[in-house]
């Protein structure tokens, strides 16, 4: 009698809190921490009362350090987890939001707490800076095809310019206005050579949503040079940014035709931003404060329930599992 094969051991989860916590818990997070700095500059602009922006600022930071605490959880149990996480582009994605996360609860900080807030600002810019240099070994050691030039390498390479939002904050216009110039060059880069591989080659429809992260650099250049005193430089970011929002906008359906999935994550950010940059530019007079206004409204909805439903796929487990999240 043949006798049957015996079948693979049940590989059983490992026993301890948060092994597997999904780094892509972090970019809706950004996306969270940009609408509250939106509701911050549309006080002045519209008149209304700087409470919200801080109640909204106030919770978010509380969920990013419970967030962080859990994912840290990881590294803190095995080092090279983060070398795992940067494999994949969704763990890319939020390690880098992470970092700038940091970048942005500084920003937030700033008014209230100065010291804490450079304090915060400093740490994030450092972890932010091995985060890049990380992320360029982990591709040069990988294979060819991993080293495809895709949006997430705005938040990895282009994402110091968010340190300028900080800056600007805590006083330092000139370092502002350095960031601007200098994170120009690998901004454009990624611009053109993302636009070269749209007309050769369409992303599939799953990693489509990424598509949206190209505003977030262009509202970016606005806020911080409009913090600056770099007005006429303002001015011209804003065009572009209202240019790669209109072709976004246009694209909508293509963008979401893969239905929704953590990647979604990818539109919080780039749409506070652009909000909060047309509230800065126009200081809520005009069309563009009119618009400005209606994005930020519009943000106000779509960014909670984008991050509801993140949050709720980790609740359940499923989050890491469609991320392909490391485990410690």
């Amino acid at each position: 009698m043949t006798r049957r094969p015996m079948p693979p051991p049940l590989q059983m989860p490992k026993p301890g809190l948060w092994r597997r916590t999904p780094p892509a818990i972090f970019p809706p997070i950004l996306g969270l921490f940009g609408l509250g700095l939106g509701w911050r500059a549309a006080a002045p602009a519209y008149g209304i009362t700087p409470a919200i922006g801080d109640l909204i600022l106030g919770a978010v930071a509380l969920l990013f350090l419970f967030a962080l605490v859990a994912w840290l959880a990881k590294p803190l149990r095995r080092a090279s987890v983060v070398a795992e996480e940067l494999q994949v582009l969704p763990g890319r994605a939020g390690l880098a939001a992470a970092s700038l996360s940091l970048m942005l609860l500084a920003a937030s900080l700033a008014p209230l707490a100065p010291g804490l807030a450079l304090g915060v600002a400093l740490v994030a810019f450092v972890v932010h800076l091995a985060l890049a240099g990380l992320v360029i070994h982990v591709l040069r050691a990988g294979p060819p095809e991993g080293r495809t030039v895709t949006p997430v390498f705005h938040l990895t390479f282009v994402g110091f310019i968010i340190g300028g939002v900080a800056a600007n904050a805590l006083g330092y216009p000139d370092l502002a206005r350095l960031l601007v110039w200098a994170m120009l060059i690998p901004a454009g880069l990624i611009w053109g050579i993302s636009a070269r591989q749209m007309v050769s080659r369409l992303p599939p429809a799953p990693l489509r949503p990424l598509l949206a992260i190209h505003l977030a650099p262009a509202a970016l250049f606005v806020i911080v040079a409009h913090g600056a005193g770099m007005v006429n430089a303002a001015h011209g970011f804003m065009a572009l940014a209202v240019a790669i929002l209109v072709a976004l906008l246009a694209s909508a359906r293509w963008l979401t035709a893969g239905g929704f999935s953590p990647l979604w994550g990818a539109f919080t950010f780039p749409l506070a931003a652009v909000a909060q940059a047309m509230i800065l530019i126009s200081q809520g007079q005009g069309v563009i404060g009119l618009m400005g206004g209606a994005l930020l409204l519009a943000a106000t909805v779509i960014v909670p329930i984008i991050t509801f439903r993140v949050i709720k796929l980790w609740a359940s487990g499923m989050l890491a599992a469609k991320t392909n999240a490391a485990e410690a």
